[in-house]
């Protein structure tokens, strides 16, 4: 069974430069919102590989880096796309209504 996505303001659209992660907390989980090509993603904001901030990194064609490692994830899937991390991380949805930017958090129970 899945619960229903609850979306919650996680920033304000203009708060966001282009291909700069930001990071912020929901409900208690860390989260790197990312504007890039036109798009606003979030994802879980720690590495799978090292217990560190991606939201530190750089984003280049809708990846993040882990600054540590050189570990790349995929925004939109979350999965990946370079070592030494194998195990992807979670991403969001994301909504934006006006200026806000809304994300949801919620986990399956």
């Amino acid at each position: 069974m899945s619960a229903t996505a609850e979306f919650v303001r996680a920033a304000a659209l203009s708060d966001l430069e282009e291909d700069t992660p930001l990071r912020v907390e929901l409900g208690g989980v860390p989260v790197s919102l990312v504007r890039t090509e036109g798009e606003v993603f979030a994802i879980y904001d720690i590495c799978s590989h090292a217990n560190v901030s991606l939201s530190e990194g750089e984003v280049e064609d809708c990846q993040i880096e882990c600054w540590l490692h050189g570990s790349t994830f995929d925004l939109r899937t979350g999965k990946p796309s370079g070592l030494p991390a194998t195990r992807p991380v979670p991403v969001y949805p994301v909504k934006i209504e006006g200026d806000d930017v809304l994300v949801s958090v919620t986990q399956e129970s």
